[in-house]
């Protein structure tokens, strides 16, 4: 993990995670420079490299301020930009009412390198908006927590995501922001960016196994797919719950709707990293998609009466990690369906052995 790589200054934020394999190596660069964004580059070199250009990325025009050595290694590469956050309550019975939208472009952000922790791989973009009429953000801050994982696992806290090695979580923190209405809920629009010969799609999954995350039986991914093979390039994946605790607890869940996949037909906000790598063709040849991700239900008590919000995501590169069905769930199973099944086959035992027995008061004649 590298901040800021060859730049002195800590009124930006750039975070350089590099995960190296025996054949390639996995880029993640988190930046606020503009909005929050990642850029996910994989590439077929151990010894690959990232490159910036300062000077040029703090321009007017940072096209190009940003890539990878060798340029040839490059195998794949796609970002994520978080743009905006809004709010509205459901005014009854005038329908929806909505708030004047919190821009995540005009944020103000603390170092991230306060919170850099190298042996546990994590750290915290924290931020407020510039300006702030309202005064919501008074006692409150928007965060985004990032984990880089070594190896495959779980996380410890709800919604306990199943990772891999090729993967990075971010969780979405609201903290003591004050809802401008009684009822309010919010949305957090997340687009990405994919180059040419790959598209998004959203996929929902349901089980009936939720031991690792009580009462949430389904799982969305946003994966990147190639338009030529249909292969999975990357993904975005997550539950479908946030949390209205530090501490999470299953009565803590607060409703997660994913609100349809579009083209975004807007331009990313100026002077970010995206900008940076992909240049102009972020405009021309690149796809920019976006999906709108809700939090609480019609009533939003949760977050009304705790002031917190947290919702988990893993991104990596690949097919997004499945869970299987734990020994728990299939010794349950088992026992289910087999106690009943298990009964009737005694029960036709019996039944077929007192049919061949024949009572009689009569003796049988000699």
């Amino acid at each position: 993990m590298q901040y800021n790589p060859g730049w002195d200054n800590s009124s930006v934020n750039l975070l350089h995670v590099q995960a190296v394999g025996p054949r390639d190596s996995l880029h993640y660069v988190w930046s606020s420079i503009g909005a929050p964004a990642v850029l996910l580059v994989a590439t077929q070199s151990p010894s690959s490299a990232l490159r910036v250009n300062w000077s040029q990325l703090l321009s007017p025009s940072p096209a190009g301020a940003i890539w990878i050595e060798p340029p040839d290694s490059v195998v794949y590469s796609t970002a994520v930009v978080f743009t905006k956050l809004f709010e509205f309550s459901e005014a009854k019975p005038s329908g929806e009412l909505f708030y004047p939208t919190y821009d995540l472009a005009k944020f103000s952000w603390d170092s991230l390198n306060h919170t850099l922790n190298h042996t546990a791989l994590t750290a915290e973009l924290r931020g407020v908006p510039a300006t702030d009429p309202g005064g919501g953000f008074s006692n409150g801050s928007l965060a985004f927590r990032i984990t880089a994982y070594e190896s495959s696992g779980r996380a410890e806290h709800l919604p306990s995501l199943l990772h891999t090695a090729d993967s990075s979580q971010v969780e979405f923190v609201l903290a003591g922001v004050a809802p401008r209405g009684n009822s309010s809920r919010f949305v957090l629009e997340v687009a990405t960016v994919e180059e040419a010969g790959a598209v998004r799609r959203l996929r929902a999954q349901r089980s009936i196994d939720d031991e690792y995350t009580p009462t949430i039986f389904e799982v969305l991914s946003l994966v990147a797919e190639s338009q030529n093979s249909s292969s999975t390039l990357g993904f975005l994946q997550w539950k479908a719950t946030a949390y209205g605790s530090r501490s999470p607890r299953r009565e803590d869940s607060i409703q997660c709707r994913a609100q349809g996949l579009h083209e975004a037909n807007w331009g990313l906000p100026v002077a970010t990293i995206l900008q940076a790598y992909f240049g102009h063709s972020l405009g021309s040849t690149c796809t920019i998609s976006a999906l709108n991700v809700s939090f609480g239900g019609e009533e939003g008590e949760v977050y009304r009466e705790k002031r917190y919000l947290s919702w988990s995501v893993l991104l990596g590169f690949g097919e997004p990690p499945r869970d299987t069905f734990s020994p728990l769930v299939i010794s349950i199973t088992a026992v289910a369906l087999g106690t009943p099944l298990a009964m009737l086959l005694l029960g036709s035992c019996v039944l077929l052995l007192a049919q061949r027995r024949r009572y009689s008061e009569y003796e049988p004649i000699n």
